[in-house]
Formats: C-alpha cells, sequence, structure tokens
C-alpha cells in the first residue's frame, strides 16, 4: 500500500484551512485517512503551520511519500532536515548529541527568522496606518480652511471705499 502525506481541505468558500494526513495513495483527497499530523492555515501571513513533528517524522522514515506542498511545509518545519540527520547518525557520519545541537541552532535561527519577518510586517502595517492618518489630518483640514474661507464676512468691501480717492474735495 502506497501511503502518502497530503492535505485534506475544510473550511467555508474562499476561506480553505487544510488538515495535513497520512494516507493511502488510492484514497479521495478529502475521504478516509489513516492520521491527522497536523494543520495548515494559508490565509494568514505569514502562513500558519502546526505539525506534530515527531509524527511527520516517523511516517517519512517509515517511507510515506510527502506531496509537494507538504515537502515544503516539512521542509519549512525542519522535518526532512531531521531525517537528513537520523541519516547521518545512522551511517556513523555523527552522534546523537551532535545531531540535535545542529538541530537546535537550526530550529533557533530558522525562528528568528520567522520573528523578523512577523516583525516587519506588524512595522509596515503601523506605518501604513499612521501614513493614512496623517493625509486624513490634512484632508480635514483644508476642508476646514475652504469652510472658514466660505463662511468669513467680505471684509475688504469697506476698506476699499476708505482708499477710494472723494470726489468733492
Amino acid at each position: 500500500m502506497a501511503v502518502k502525506i497530503r492535505l485534506t481541505r475544510r473550511g467555508r468558500k474562499k476561506l480553505a484551512l487544510y488538515d495535513v494526513v497520512v494516507a493511502d495513495a488510492r484514497s479521495p483527497r478529502d475521504g478516509r485517512f489513516i492520521e491527522k499530523i497536523g494543520t495548515y492555515n494559508p490565509n494568514t501571513n505569514p502562513a500558519t503551520i502546526i505539525l506534530d513533528e515527531d509524527k511527520a517524522l516517523q511516517w517519512v522514515l517509515n517511507g510515506a511519500q510527502p506531496t509537494d506542498t507538504v515537502r515544503a511545509m516539512l521542509n519549512y518545519k525542519g522535518v526532512l532536515f531531521r531525517k537528513h540527520l537520523h541519516g547521518g547518525i545512522r551511517k556513523g557520519a555523527l552522534t546523537q548529541e551532535q545531531a540535535d545541537a545542529k538541530y537546535e541552532a537550526w530550529k533557533q535561527q530558522k525562528e528568528a527568522k520567522i520573528s523578523g519577518k512577523v516583525d516587519m510586517l506588524a512595522k509596515q502595517k503601523s506605518d501604513e496606518a499612521k501614513a493614512r492618518l496623517d493625509a486624513e489630518v490634512k484632508k480635514n483640514q483644508a476642508r476646514a480652511d475652504a469652510i472658514r474661507l466660505k463662511n468669513t464676512p467680505p471684509a475688504q468691501a469697506p476698506a476699499a471705499e476708505e482708499n477710494a480717492p472723494q470726489e468733492g474735495v
């Protein structure tokens, strides 16, 4: 039996959420599955991936074939890197402690990169909101000036009569 790690769709129209499942390759996309190992929400930025990494690693080591999207997610979460390190341990190139240290260093670097992206997106969002507020204040000031000019009485008419030359003198 060929086993695949793939996505099953759920959620409403135009707001899809996906479950990461291990299923027989012959079963339909949203049909029967062997085990659910995580969820995927592409609607957030960055996309939210909740994955049981130990179960995913065990299935990959047992020969389950991930689809292209799931392969990218497993790579993003470090499951494929752990598989690579496991191969090095099995061949004798690494010890378990060295592999664990390499994986932890990689994970810290990845988390720093993700938090940097989240911070950058939050900063962009606040900058855009500030720019919109500044534009609104500027527009409101222009409107207030226009209303003030419209409502001011014509004070220049009496001043023009005073400066006019008198005919009788």
